[in-house]
């Protein structure tokens, strides 16, 4: 099959065309994009771990760690590197193959930052592919990270140009595309999404789509992430999104992107293990694994292996030239170190 030339170019009324196509032609193409660039029945496997929990200086809506509202998270100091070290050891052994570090910051402090890039070094060196979300990057520090060994930098749109300020007014959708072209000019690969349920109008959710789609290059990663309404914050009562809207979003994501890993993210415990299949069939091949997402609950590994296999799916491998091959078929237990780490909320930052 003749591969399609990949486009910066979609306009709105196009991406709107695609959500409103009848959902089996809408999946079908979907299916047939995915299949064209990755095997069907494999997904990467991330975990995340908070490095610095609470007390954010942003307002986002959506954020247990924004210092804004009263969510009962406590706050909690930058970790110990060997406490990182121990829980990328045990994310490895449980078959992820990417190890994301997530820090409740509006950027990176000089005093912070020697620690994180030590941490970047280590778990490199375990043959792990390493991503990290800091808050916004200035040009030194993106080079910084990027010298280290950084592989992935995640930092979210979260919605519509339009709808952003009803959900942030601390930092700008500006300030959220330059720090994606500093970590671009700095070498690293880009991860970056949105989030879906926030009251948000049919059109925002193209809107967003249409703001990655025409990132040049795409970007690698691309997390959909499903509202966890947490209660404390603003969006605590927000209505719940269609599950065929949801769906909907990841298909449109995997045709407008289609070399892109798009990621299955926060939500999942909210989501039934058929809205899941779905989500997979239409192009999702990514996954966060672990029981926890920072300081929202996450599908527990045990269930999600067992989701996984009733569906024929695999973990996808990775090897590294300096490093031997990891296997991904991920062991009967995972570790008890692992599954009580705290893990990185949706990367919804």
């Amino acid at each position: 099959m003749h591969e399609p030339t990949l486009r910066h170019d979609w306009r709105l009324d196009e991406i709107e065309a695609l959500f409103a196509l009848p959902f089996n032609d809408l999946l079908f193409q979907a299916q047939q994009m995915h299949r064209q660039h990755f095997d069907a029945n494999q997904v990467q496997v991330s975990t995340l771990l908070s490095i610095k929990t609470g007390a954010c200086p942003e307002d986002c809506k959506y954020c247990p760690q924004s210092g804004h509202y009263a969510t009962g998270l406590d706050k909690e100091k930058l970790l110990e590197i060997e406490a990182v070290i121990a829980q990328a050891e045990a994310a490895r052994e449980a078959g992820a193959s990417r190890f994301c570090m997530g820090a409740a910051w509006r950027s990176p402090t000089a005093r912070d930052l020697p620690a994180v890039l030590e941490m970047v070094r280590r778990v490199k060196a375990l043959g792990l592919e390493t991503c990290m979300t800091l808050g916004m990057l200035a040009p030194e520090q993106a080079g910084q990270l990027a010298e280290a060994g950084l592989d992935y930098y995640n930092h979210n749109l979260d919605t519509s140009p339009e709808y952003y300020g009803e959900i942030i007014t601390t930092r700008t959708y500006a300030d959220r595309l330059e720090t994606l072209g500093n970590v671009r000019q700095a070498g690293m690969k880009v991860c970056s999404g949105g989030i879906l349920g926030m009251g948000e109008a049919p059109r925002d959710r193209a809107a967003l789509l249409q703001q990655l789609a025409t990132l040049d290059p795409h970007p690698e990663s691309v997390p959909i992430n499903q509202l966890v309404k947490v209660p404390g914050t603003p969006l605590e009562d927000a209505e719940d999104l269609d599950p065929f809207e949801f769906v909907r979003a990841i298909a449109v994501a995997r045709i407008l992107m289609p070399r892109s890993h798009v990621r299955l993210s926060a939500g999942r415990e909210e989501m039934s293990e058929p809205t899941q299949a779905l989500a997979f069939l239409a192009g999702a091949n990514s996954i966060f694994y672990g029981d926890r997402l920072l300081t929202t609950a996450n599908p527990q590994a045990e269930r999600d292996r067992a989701l996984l296999a009733r569906l024929g799916i695999r973990f996808e491998t990775r090897t590294l030239d300096d490093a031997p091959a990891i296997q991904h078929a991920a062991p009967a237990v995972m570790s008890e170190t692992f599954a009580e780490t705290p893990y990185y909320d949706a990367a919804q930052r």
